[in-house]
């Protein structure tokens, strides 16, 4: 049996764990189906058809992705990420090259990739390795960011252990003292990776739980589309 948890901020007492019926929680999925022949033949495209799916739905954070790493230890460690490019040569995401999944990717560039979009009651799961893009294609991006954001890059020790919220404050006060409203540098810690598949699964809920999972696998560089049992 758990303890209750402590009173809550206000002096009211918070509900036990125990009481927190989370084994009653479901939903049925019963929107559409995914067959075989819904699908393009290359995985990509098919990828951009249900991207812009989530644009017409106007799906909150639509590009929003659990990336999932493996640390030189052995522990897996998820965060969630913004994607911010994909073509036929892989899923780009943008980060500090120091942080923990700088880390981790340094060590083993083996990661997964997963969008939930439950609005319309689907995933999409990646497996595939990731290696830095180039320096000319972080600056590209950079330099469209939002004047803060470029100075955030700068601000953030990503991972790092801080003493309290001030001192991201202070540091912010520097670099707006540092670089002004003028250009704002590159850091050379900051870039950008570009995930190379190797399979795409595209999920479809269902209902009684027997959800469409079809998924493509490149073989010998040609995709191969295979159903997996839910």
């Amino acid at each position: 049996m758990l303890n209750p948890m402590p009173n809550d901020p206000s002096g009211n007492p918070s509900p036990a764990m125990s009481d927190i019926a989370i084994s009653s929680l479901r939903r049925d999925y019963v929107l559409r189906g995914l067959s075989e022949g819904d699908l393009d033949p290359n995985p990509f495209r098919q990828f951009g058809r249900w991207f812009q799916d989530t644009l017409d739905a106007k799906i909150q954070e639509p590009n929003a992705m659990l990336l999932s790493t493996v640390s030189p230890e052995g522990q897996p460690r998820g965060r969630i990420m913004l994607l911010k490019e994909f073509n036929e040569h892989g899923f780009v995401f943008f980060t500090n090259y120091e942080s923990e999944k700088g880390r981790h990717l340094d060590a083993n560039p083996r990661v997964g990739i997963t969008f939930s979009w439950l609005d319309l009651e689907r995933q999409v799961v990646i497996e595939g390795t990731a290696g830095k893009i180039t320096r000319e294609e972080v600056e590209a991006y950079f330099h469209n960011r939002p004047h803060g954001s470029r100075l955030g890059a700068w601000v953030s020790n990503q991972s790092k252990v801080i003493p309290n919220r001030e001192a991201i404050n202070q540091r912010m006060a520097e670099m707006k003292e540092r670089f002004g409203s003028g250009e704002v540098p590159i850091p050379p810690h900051w870039g950008g990776y570009r995930v190379v598949p190797q399979k795409i699964e595209f999920w479809q809920g269902r209902t009684n739980r027997l959800h469409d999972r079809l998924r493509y696998r490149l073989e010998n560089g040609v995709w191969v589309i295979e159903r997996l049992s839910p």
